[in-house]
């Protein structure tokens, strides 16, 4: 039986009825009025609540689910949910729009809910599920799509691009600025900055061609794309234009404090006048405090702080960024794979270093991987000092070293953490450098074999390069392992042409019986991919020399196979003698004594005797034979040929 209305409620419900008030002033102060009377009326409460929800009051409407405790929660679920995500508790409005079944309005809060507290994956499935069912107010699925856009852009923001619903922009993408924006904002995580910019500009016409809103609200909607432009622009390396745009920005009037601090440090990144790292820092910090319902997404917030360390480092805080970034380091577990603690990993390091490079860098940071043996960060960071000093060897030898004493380890973060995909590119670049294939084509497979059996969805950059490597290999294991890759790719897209094109090369090596022509016809022709090269030309130049072998200048040849001629050497003319003909042709033997040249014959008797005892393996003369094997008096010794010196002071010398 339904529980008996108070006399009260029956007459805020029949001055409702009665009257047509569209102020929701007019009616909070009837139900105001209503409770005056009956405190604990529970439709006055409840009219109540609507009320204020509608007046953007959120704080006060908790307020009233608060006084009108379980029962007013009960009855009104949707409202309060609602509020609860509009005051910024986002995790209870979940908690609550999850336990009401049914209801478009709640799986909508349910969704907002979602997104703000970073469940993008449950945000994308709740729009996916009101997608697929026929709208129930007016434009609500133009909201539909915008929401959902914003979705896909967030997941791949957060490397969950696989789950979005569109990886380019539609048609009808293109007709409201506001999912222009969106598909702009998903190019841009993808880093396909090129087409974001264009988005963007669509985004931007689109905006000032409406004619329902006035200026002011043109400019409100315009300034975060401009803000999403800036950044945009200095990716691409358009600094100038940035700057330019940065300028005519008054960041003043962006009502988002997390969309004007995004600015104005962008700004500070485009512009070439802030050149004191001390007015810099105070210019980065000059945003105002934002309260919890403004809050950047945890990607942003982590570039952001960065950014912060950033600062403070150029303004020489040394000591204070060493150690918020250590006591930051230590809250987390390692060895990890988080961008954001590894970052601030090499940004400790650079606060222990002073911001100095090299050998400097070195001596500094070195001890710090003593004390934190498994830091990513720090270990790339060294890795990558010892590259800049040319010190190949070391840097193979330090991720080796640390690689083996992870295999060591039973722990399965620490497994991730050794074949994460990262670091195995890092250390085939490496082996790359030093021409070792074999260490490359091994640890490739090793880290394929991991993954294949970890994850459902391994990663497709490292078994490409796995399954490439390994079709290189005449071993009939290792083309097998290559297939079995190759197809795996397959399996997760069917229309992945790497994945086709490796799985076909495997079949044609180890079993062409396998081959299927379906997969075989879907690769483009040889004719269409040797279209445009000239055969003809290329067998007319020649082959070139490789610069790993060089040629000596007088027998290089350049691609036509001609000699080039050798350019003769210039003399300087106080090198030259005073009677130097440059038509006569010099002596090559100038630089020997005279005796030495060839040509040389002494004149007169004594002469002719002189070339003959010098001359090397020639006769020897009978004197000279004799006075050779005649003994000569020793140094040493007492020999009577010596005679004694005189006594006293003047001794002989």
């Amino acid at each position: 039986m339904a529980a008996p209305i108070s006399a009260a409620a029956n007459s805020l419900l029949t001055l409702l009825r009665q009257t047509t008030i569209d102020d929701h002033e007019e009616v909070l102060k009837a139900a105001n009025a209503a409770l005056k009377k009956t405190k604990s009326d529970l439709e006055a409460q409840h009219v109540k609540a609507v009320a204020l929800l509608n007046l953007e009051r959120y704080d006060d409407v908790l307020k009233v689910f608060e006084d009108g405790g379980d029962r007013l929660k009960e009855r009104a679920k949707l409202e309060y949910a609602y509020a609860l995500y509009r005051a910024g508790h986002q995790v209870e409005a979940v908690k609550i729009a999850e336990a009401v079944d049914g209801g478009r309005g709640v799986r909508h809060v349910l969704a907002q809910a979602a997104y703000r507290t970073e469940n993008f994956e449950q945000a994308a499935e709740v729009y996916r599920q009101l997608s697929g069912r026929q709208a129930a107010v007016e434009d609500e699925e133009n909201d539909l799509r915008i929401n959902s856009g914003a979705v896909d852009a967030q997941l791949e923001w957060t490397g969950l691009g696989h789950l979005a619903q569109k990886k380019k922009p539609a048609r009808e993408d293109m007709e409201a600025f506001e999912t222009a924006y969106n598909a702009a904002c998903g190019s841009i995580s993808r880093g396909e900055f090129g087409q974001g910019e264009i988005l963007l500009k669509r985004a931007k016409d689109l905006c000032n061609a409406l004619e329902d809103l006035t200026e002011a609200e043109k400019k409100a909607e315009l300034l975060p794309i401009i803000v999403q432009q800036v950044y945009v622009l200095i990716q691409l390396g358009k600094v100038d234009e940035a700057e330019e745009l940065c300028i005519n920005i008054p960041f003043a009037e962006i009502r988002e404090l997390s969309t004007r601090h995004i600015g104005q440090v962008n700004s500070l990144s485009a512009s070439k006048l802030h050149t004191n790292p001390y007015l810099s820092h105070r210019l980065f910090h000059s945003t105002p405090k934002r309260d919890k319902t403004d809050q950047h997404f945890k990607f942003q917030a982590n570039i952001l702080h960065q950014d912060e360390y950033v600062m403070d480092l150029l303004s020489k805080k040394y000591a204070g960024v060493a150690n918020s970034t250590a006591a930051y380091i230590s809250e987390h577990p390692s060895p990890t794979t988080s961008p954001d603690v590894n970052s601030v990993a090499v940004l400790n390091a650079a606060a222990h270093a002073h911001n100095a490079t090299g050998k400097a860098a070195l001596k500094e940071i070195i001890p710090l991987l003593e004390k934190r043996p498994n830091d990513i960060g720090l270990l790339l960071t060294i890795t990558n000092l010892y590259i800049l000093t040319n010190n190949h060897a070391a840097a193979v030898n330090l991720l080796e070293t640390f690689f083996k004493r992870l295999e060591q380890s039973a722990t399965l973060s620490d497994l991730d953490a050794r074949f994460a995909p990262g670091l195995i590119g890092t250390l085939v670049s490496l082996y790359a450098l030093q021409g070792r294939k074999s260490q490359s084509k091994s640890e490739l497979a090793k880290a394929a074999s991991y993954w294949r059996h970890k994850s459902k969805n391994p990663p497709k950059a490292l078994m490409r390069a796995a399954g490439t490597a390994l079709l290189e290999s005449q071993n009939p294991e290792d083309l097998a392992s290559a297939g079995e890759i190759f197809a795996a790719l397959y399996e997760q897209d069917h229309s992945d042409r790497a994945a086709i094109a490796g799985l076909v090369a495997a079949h044609a090596i180890t079993d062409p019986s396998k081959l299927n022509p379906e997969l075989v016809g879907s690769l483009p022709p040889v004719s269409r991919l040797v279209a445009d090269i000239d055969a003809a030309a290329l067998e007319e130049a020649g082959v070139a020399v490789p610069p790993a072998a060089p040629v000596p200048e007088s027998k290089k040849r350049s691609a036509m196979g001609k000699t080039k001629p050798v350019k003769a050497k210039r003399i300087r003319k106080s090198h030259m003698p005073s009677d130097f003909d440059p038509n006569k042709k010099m002596d090559p033997e100038r630089w020997l004594p005279m005796r030495d040249r060839s040509y040389y014959k002494p004149k007169g008797r004594k002469g002719k005797q002189k070339l003959a005892g010098l001359t090397q393996g020639g006769a020897v003369s009978e004197e000279k034979e004799k006075a050779v094997s005649e003994p000569r008096a020793s140094g040493g010794g007492g020999g009577a040929a010596k005679k004694k010196k005189g006594k006293g002071r003047g001794g002989k010398w």
